[in-house]
């Protein structure tokens, strides 16, 4: 069975009620036996939101994290001295919050996990961040890594990198860059709409955004910017009748979840018929919510799209929805899954558990899977890979052989970034450990 702790805030949801009857590993069995002992479970720690506005991101994130796991147990384990080690996943539920997370933290390392995952808020990421190395300094037997998998303010890796945090998504500087490659292109566009979330992540969006206008597209005037609560706004109409009033003719938002689908459906109900650059209009509801008027108007980057035309990655996909059936839940994320790939190896590499040994050996990893490759760079601990974009179309046309959950409509890959191309410069100054 899965884990369930009241006083953590874990909750067995409905997948893993679906999925108990599997041969998964249990918490008991983590606790039975010491952290580093001959064939124990390896605990990994999912802090996320599994409860409130954006529930559905975390339950997203464990589904991803479940398949990786599960196909690393399938081939054996992680081969380790005196014997082959599963992975066991462990949930703990942020509640959206800081404090939540920071709780959730101390209590995955009471617990005896020693690498811990979060990423759906750079604004928690960021005091994760702070949280861990504080631990790490003051306790050294029992350090931690953190993997971050979404969490994309750039000075996560910049000016507030840290040793024991490796991140796997492109950064938001790195994601704007991609969506420049397809904007350059867009001859219609005069003024672009900028909105975001009130918070790092969105800030730092909303910066780049205007900085890479200026530069690639100095024609492109910015007609609007706004920043709103996150996760707080249950109507957005007020702000799509501002960007209809604006005379833009798109949008550019990193936005995500709840705060994401909400503006869609609030900008299609008022009659704006722009395009919407997106960090993430591909799924969690955006492409159901805007239906016809989104075909040819929505476009997504991502580090993979199920769309992506080649055999490895059809195979890939159809693997993932053979996991997990339901429509609802087909949201499956590449880099979660080399994030997953690149901790197995790293653990087999050092031959232990030691959060120091296997964070040197993920300085240097490198993985691949169903044709996706990608590398950490040492200096900065952020993954390099390839990035896609997308337009949304209809299931059936040229390009749009699979859909987003169920809804009829699926994203036609139109631009493909190799991942020399994506890197960018940093600022890291990372201080290691003796």
């Amino acid at each position: 069975m899965f884990p369930i702790s009241r006083r953590h805030g874990l909750r067995l949801s409905a997948l893993a009620l679906a999925c108990a009857a599997l041969p998964v590993w249990s918490l008991a069995s983590s606790q039975t036996a010491p952290t580093g002992a001959p064939g124990a479970p390896i605990q990994v720690a999912l802090i996320e939101s599994l409860s409130g506005p954006f529930a559905n991101t975390g339950e997203a994130v464990f589904r991803n994290v479940l398949w990786a796991t599960e196909r690393v147990n399938a081939r054996g384990g992680i081969p380790q001295p005196g014997g082959a080690r599963p992975l066991v996943v462990t949930r703990y539920d942020s509640k959206g919050q800081n404090e939540e997370a920071l709780s959730a933290l101390r209590a995955a390392i009471d617990d005896g996990a020693r690498f811990v995952m979060q990423g759906n808020s750079s604004a928690t990421a960021a005091v994760l961040i702070d949280a861990i190395g504080k631990h790490n300094d003051r306790d050294p037997a029992r350090r931690v890594v953190f993997l971050n998998y979404s969490a994309v303010d750039p000075m996560l890796t910049n000016e507030k990198c840290s040793f024991w945090h490796f991140r796997f998504d492109a950064h938001a500087d790195m994601r704007m860059a991609a969506l420049m490659e397809v904007i350059r292109d867009d001859k219609a566009l005069k003024g672009a709409y900028l909105i975001g979330q009130d918070y790092s992540f969105g800030q730092a969006v909303l910066r780049e955004a205007k900085k890479q206008l200026a530069a690639q597209r100095p024609d492109v005037a910015v007609v609007g910017e706004e920043l709103h609560p996150v996760g707080r706004v249950k109507d957005f109409a007020p702000y799509a009748v501002k960007i209809k009033a604006s005379g833009a003719q798109a949008v550019i938002t990193g936005n995500w979840g709840n705060d994401l689908t909400l503006l869609v459906k609030a900008a299609r109900e008022v009659g704006f018929d722009g395009m919407f650059y997106t960090f993430y209009g591909n799924a969690l509801g955006a492409p159901a919510a805007l239906g016809d008027a989104g075909v040819g108007k929505v476009v997504a980057v991502a580090d993979w799209l199920p769309n992506v035309p080649t055999p490895q990655s059809e195979a890939f996909y159809r693997s993932f929805r053979e996991r997990f059936p339901r429509a609802a839940d087909d949201y499956v994320h590449m880099r979660m899954q080399l994030m997953v790939e690149t901790l197995a190896q790293s653990i087999e590499r050092a031959g232990t558990v030691d959060a120091l040994a296997v964070a040197r050996q993920m300085e240097s990893a490198q993985v691949q899977l169903a044709g996706q490759s990608g590398r950490m760079r040492a200096a900065d601990h952020q993954f390099q890979q390839g990035l896609v974009v997308g337009v949304m179309g209809k299931q059936g046309a040229p390009g749009v052989q699979f859909d987003v959950e169920g809804s009829g409509y699926g994203f036609r890959v139109v631009r493909r970034i190799a991942a020399d191309k994506a890197e960018q410069p940093h600022s890291c100054r990372m201080q290691r450990p003796a």
